[in-house]
């Protein structure tokens, strides 16, 4: 792997929160180096609020952020994708659109804060938990040394990253 941009694809079923964390925290945390983009298999048409205002208290710009289709970036003019992470569970088990390029697949697997029901505190709670899981994950991606990994010690790395504190992932992803 060259000293290039490496573009990420988070990939959750209705777009609207765990993937638009990812992709607003890699955007800023990748400094150049990794640009982060995010899509569902069922896109909820919009962001959870409670996403928008987590990233907002964290100082993640999140202006830019709209929930949309994984078909979006399985088009042949859309970002040829380096990276594409699954966050959520079930997304992890569709039968996703064939990516151009065969990026790099890792599940990271983070229960949904949105699903979280109680009072305003617990749910912002959630989205704070969600958040801090998510960083960690993309801190230790962004710090691998992409310059002198081959892609089967790559792709190891991936998945022990998405094992990591928060996991849901009780399975290995399929290659």
């Amino acid at each position: 792997m060259t000293n290039r941009m490496f573009n990420v694809l988070f990939l959750c079923t209705g777009n609207s929160a765990r993937s638009i964390l990812a992709e607003a925290i890699l955007n800023q945390e990748g400094k150049g180096r990794f640009r982060g983009y995010s899509a569902g298999s069922r896109p909820k048409g919009q962001v959870h609020p409670l996403a928008l205002r987590e990233l907002q208290t964290l100082g993640y710009d999140a202006q830019a952020a709209t929930s949309k289709s994984w078909d979006v970036f399985a088009q042949q003019d859309a970002p040829r994708m380096d990276f594409i992470f699954t966050v959520c569970d079930s997304a992890a088990g569709e039968a996703c659109p064939v990516w151009i390029g065969h990026p790099i697949t890792a599940h990271w697997g983070i229960e949904d804060p949105a699903a979280v029901e109680g009072t305003e505190i617990e749910k912002a709670r959630a989205f704070a938990q969600a958040a801090r899981f998510l960083k960690n994950r993309i801190t230790a991606f962004v710090n691998l040394p992409m310059q002198s990994i081959d892609r089967m010690a790559l792709e190891h790395h991936l998945h022990q990253i998405g094992m990591m504190e928060g996991t849901t992932n009780t399975h290995a992803w399929p290659a």
